[in-house]
């Protein structure tokens, strides 16, 4: 079983049509046993790191999916659910995150000619071959929309980067724990195969 976080911050039923649109069954859920119970486990989010954060201390979800992540489960995080993955963010204050990657969360620095948020579609870099990317020969165009993105501690945690001008992580991950910027299920083919690739892991 597949099970989708809601703490009230995704965009949770287009995740779980983009799973059903490459063949897989997934279930919509805010009870921490239920996540606890499943074999893998997507944590989405779109909206405010401190509301996030204190939204999934408040209802145990956080600590469901800390569980499952430490229990080998495969686990992805979605946009802000990348972000919370971290210690902290700087977003709005200084908030801590589930800490299950060390790094910090940071805003794009303003330039001139540069719109914040960075909204639309950027091509991949693949700095290290994962499950997740089996497939792609080189680095596909996906979607974002984000204004703080994540500065990782080990440089072994980027997966893939996009350039926003400079580069910035644009997946993260370690072992069973990975995590995409972007929205994949906003990013047409190469977002579906991401989510097929990670329904059969």
């Amino acid at each position: 079983m597949i099970a989708i976080i809601d703490y009230g911050m995704g965009n949770l039923r287009s995740v779980q049509k983009a799973l059903e649109a490459v063949g897989h069954q997934a279930v919509i859920t805010c009870d921490p046993d239920v996540v606890r119970r499943a074999d893998k486990v997507i944590l989405p989010g779109v909206g405010a790191f401190a509301d996030a954060a204190a939204e999934l201390k408040r209802t145990g979800l956080g600590a469901a999916f800390v569980e499952a992540a430490r229990a080998g489960k495969p686990c992805l995080g979605v946009c802000l659910g990348l972000q919370l993955l971290f210690d902290e963010s700087d977003e709005d204050g200084l908030h801590a995150g589930l800490a299950l990657l060390p790094g910090r969360v940071r805003k794009f620095a303003s330039a001139e000619g540069l719109k914040i948020p960075h909204m639309g579609w950027n091509s991949l870099r693949i700095v290290r071959d994962i499950p997740l990317l089996g497939g792609f020969k080189s680095g596909p165009s996906v979607y974002f929309v984000h204004s703080y993105y994540a500065s990782p501690t080990n440089p072994d945690h980027v997966i893939a980067e996009a350039d926003y001008p400079g580069p910035f992580a644009a997946i993260v991950g370690r072992d069973n724990l990975v995590a995409c910027q972007f929205h994949p299920e906003k990013s047409q083919k190469a977002g579906l195969a991401i989510y097929a690739n990670f329904a059969r892991a």
